[in-house]
């Protein structure tokens, strides 16, 4: 199982970074072709979708490999009626987000356009609910290669635009294309190399729903103190400084795969563990903790120190005050991934009714942060609330609350290099 998680770990690892390279040549070239405000439009949009991707989801992203894992005679009905709830609630969530852009944006015809463009990602991330089966046969190789080819695919048509010098609309699109391709290859390799035929069962959706929903508030609130900052700025700023925001963000997602894939990967051999051992199961909590803590602040450290540069020759001068905010927000990740641990442990112990608590009063918390800080700092202040946040929502409110503080307390324990230095032991006796 370990060699296998490595294994998996390794397909998106390798795959994420070709992909990550396409994305920030491709990515750079389009933020300075756009310019701040255009490219602020994108990201508002972005933030705007974003906000209904959860409840498109239905909670279901979370707990749909511990289905697989749990019920594997039955995954053809699991993953079929997954896909159709998640169809049917995309349609409703793309209607919302257009009406929320009409009503806040009066008038600005071409916003409203590119959102329409851009809601349509929900409809084929509903059908790329896919991945999880993939992800629960640590076959994630599968995934990792569909979006590479999804992406140099979207590269190439973005290129296009570029040299076509086509409106923002077409590169709203590029996004639905991408999420299109890789939803159309995944359903073909899951056709050839799957056992069950897909199905749907509405008496398994019901129970996997009534497994789910404790998901859906939570990540709700997850995604308000993740993009909540972008549509505030957007609002009580102007375009342009979400564009500069918005650049300082799309730098510490550069290297997001990877904690992804670390993530992923470790989910379904932790969710196997506590299955056959709790004193194994906790030790690879403990050292997702370590991985997740030691590489958060050494990308932190490191950007902090060369954010300026680091922006002027990725964006140029023209995105110069974005240097400030880089050197601030990248600290959130140090906290950040903690949240998608917990949430692993969250489901092994079916402990799911604790999330709704921690993350409203996250969102909450990253609200009120951000209406305070971003009128006396700018821009830097929605950096400074980000960082806040993740540290009391994913740090401070499990020592609050007794039923969660077992979760951190392996978290403390994460911060001993000991368990770093065993789990790279052990990768480099499983080469």
């Amino acid at each position: 199982m370990k060699n296998s998680a490595f294994k998996n770990a390794g397909w998106i690892i390798g795959c994420k970074i070709v992909q990550s390279l396409l994305n920030l040549a491709v990515g750079l070239i389009t933020a300075r072709y756009l310019g701040p405000s255009n490219y602020g439009v994108i990201s508002y949009v972005a933030s705007v979708v974003a906000f209904a991707l959860p409840i498109m989801q239905l909670g279901l992203n979370h707990t749909l490999v511990k289905e697989f894992v749990s019920f594997p005679e039955h995954e053809g009905k699991i993953l079929g009626t997954a896909i159709i709830i998640n169809v049917i609630s995309s349609v409703f969530c793309m209607i919302g987000s257009v009406v929320f852009v009409i009503a806040s944006n009066e008038g600005k015809i071409e916003t409203i356009i590119v959102c329409a463009l851009y809601s349509l990602t929900l409809l084929f991330q509903a059908t790329e609910m896919t991945q999880y089966w993939f992800q629960s046969k640590l076959l994630s190789k599968f995934p990792s290669i569909a979006s590479l080819c999804a992406y140099v695919v979207v590269a190439m048509y973005k290129i296009y635009l570029l040299v076509a010098r086509k409106s923002i609309a077409w590169f709203a699109f590029s996004n639905v294309l991408d999420y299109f391709l890789i939803s159309v290859i995944l359903m073909i390799v899951y056709n050839r190399i799957g056992t069950q035929k897909l199905a749907i069962d509405w008496s398994v959706g019901k129970k996997m729903l009534s497994r789910s929903k404790y998901y859906i508030i939570p990540s709700i609130m997850v995604m308000v103190f993740q993009h909540t900052d972008r549509i505030m700025i957007k609002l009580m700023l102007g375009e342009a400084e979400t564009g500069f925001y918005s650049a300082a963000i799309t730098c510490i997602g550069i290297s997001g795969f990877v904690y992804a894939a670390i993530v992923e990967s470790a989910r379904p051999v932790i969710l196997e563990a506590k299955k056959k051992d709790n004193v194994l199961y906790e030790k690879r909590i403990i050292q997702l903790y370590s991985i997740l803590t030691y590489m958060s602040i050494a990308q932190s450290v490191v950007t902090t120190i060369l954010a300026k540069p680091l922006v002027l020759v990725l964006y140029g001068a023209e995105y110069s005050k974005t240097a400030g905010i880089l050197a601030v927000a990248v600290w959130y990740i140090a906290f950040g991934h903690y949240g998608s641990a917990r949430n692993i442990w969250v489901l092994a112990e079916g402990k799911q009714k604790y999330l709704t608590a921690i993350n409203v009063t996250g969102a909450s918390a990253n609200v009120l942060l951000n209406l305070c800080l971003i009128p006396v700092f700018g821009a830097i202040g929605a950096a400074m609330a980000s960082v806040i946040t993740q540290l009391f929502t994913n740090v401070i409110v499990g020592f609050i609350i007794k039923p969660i503080r077992d979760n951190n307390r392996m978290m403390v324990k994460g911060l001993n290099p000991k368990f770093l230095i065993e789990i790279i032991s052990e990768l480099l006796c499983h080469r």
